[in-house]
């Protein structure tokens, strides 16, 4: 953890999933202003703040990430507001969480104190902000054998429903990176036209899973450093929650504990927890590059051409330029949520917060007028029987509309 980076300060709610198809808890850190530094280190992340390191809900934690406490129940209880204050919900990447710089990099110029952000909302700037940390990142406690995958779109589903409840005046944004921000499309297209959020910032996205899988196994430097580490990330989350996760006795221990890469965890895990025959067939399902087809919001996506993970030859440019809503930004360089800049920052924080702040400041969006998207096929003579649908599964959820 670069100890150069913002210090963005949290305060954690533990969030029951409510779909019975999804069972399990999750964690969602809010921004908050800098409390109160301890007097003494905390026994379980090192220095830290003044603030309650027991979580109320009951399910509590492995180890909670630094500038990171709970709320109490008094506190989350008096979140509600009829502020108007633009709200941005972070997803991060694989095996990551609010903690991880590249977010912080993000959010620290938008929730800074302002004197006019201290008059409501918990950070005092501008914006408010929250992570959705996926289910066993960033210290948290699963309750459930279900970790997540990469179309894991039913606990940001939840969060932003509630948000919508709980601040029924504030526009509501999205931001997600890598894995996150896979998961973000495919949840923006998911929700199509009755999408709650105004517009979305999609940064480092692998789109489509099966050619960046098998990028990464092409080079000694993709598989030996890029995917190993990832594979081995993914090990220890397994490790850390090995109880809760091997209740799925479908999954064999004595193959994970021998993992090396990314598409061996996926094939040993993912497979045997959500139904795919193959970790191609997963990677195909769980991709995101026909979902930008069917968003519908202003969506703003950053990729840099020389990215290791994430490879060009992923991004769905074609469908992109299909559709009307969506924009991309491709950088010449800056390899995975990378962009370093001298001095210390990251160039991907600029046009992702210029965006974000031109929706809010700049845009009527009562006044948008919806593009007219005509059907795709041939015009005239034969008239093709089929209809395509960009977010239609493989895998889904039988009489499940979003999960279809």
């Amino acid at each position: 953890m670069n100890s150069d980076a913002p210090a963005v300060h949290y305060k954690r709610r533990v969030f029951e999933a409510e779909d019975p198809a999804f069972k399990g808890h999750f964690t969602v850190d809010f921004a908050v202003t800098p409390p109160p530094i301890a007097e003494k280190p905390a026994k379980d992340s090192g220095p830290e703040h003044q603030g309650l390191r027991e979580d109320p809900v009951g399910v509590g934690h492995t180890g909670l990430p630094p500038r990171t406490s709970y709320f109490t129940d008094k506190e989350f209880d008096h979140l509600a507001s009829q502020d108007t204050k633009p709200l941005l919900i972070t997803l991060h990447g694989l095996s990551g969480g609010s903690y991880e710089v590249y977010l912080r990099h993000v959010l620290d110029p938008l929730i800074r104190a302002s004197p006019d952000g201290e008059k409501t909302g918990i950070p005092g700037g501008e914006w408010e902000a929250l992570v959705v940390n996926s289910r066993g990142c960033a210290g948290s406690k699963i309750t459930s054998s279900i970790l997540y995958n990469a179309r894991a779109t039913w606990d940001v589903r939840q969060v932003v429903k509630w948000a919508r409840k709980t601040w029924p005046n504030r526009p509501l944004y999205g931001i997600g990176y890598s894995l996150g921000a896979n998961i973000l499309t495919n949840y923006l297209g998911e929700e199509g036209d009755a999408c709650p959020l105004r517009a979305a910032v999609i940064v480092s996205n692998p789109w489509k899973l099966e050619p960046s899988n098998l990028a990464l196994q092409r080079t000694w430097l993709g598989l030996e450093i890029y995917s190993k580490t990832m594979g081995n990330n993914m090990r220890r989350l397994f490790e850390t929650h090995r109880e809760e996760i091997l209740k799925n006795t479908s999954l064999r221990e004595e193959e994970i504990v021998k993992l090396k890469y990314l598409h061996e965890f996926d094939r040993a895990v993912q497979c045997a927890t959500w139904g795919y025959p193959t970790e191609g067939a997963y990677y195909r399902d769980a991709s995101s590059a026909d979902s930008v087809l069917a968003i519908r919001i202003p969506t703003f996506c950053i990729h840099a051409r020389d990215d290791p993970i994430a490879c060009d030859e992923a991004v769905p440019y074609e469908e992109i330029k299909q559709n009307p809503w969506v924009v991309m930004c491709a950088s010449s360089g800056g390899g995975h949520l990378a962009w370093f800049e001298m001095g210390g920052g990251r160039w991907h924080a600029k046009p992702a917060t210029a965006f974000l702040n031109t929706m809010q400041r700049h845009v009527d969006f009562d006044r948008i007028e919806a593009p007219e998207l005509g059907p795709t096929g041939p015009h005239g003579g034969h008239q093709t029987p089929f209809s395509f649908d960009p977010v239609r599964r493989m895998a889904h959820v039988t009489g499940s509309a979003a999960y279809h």
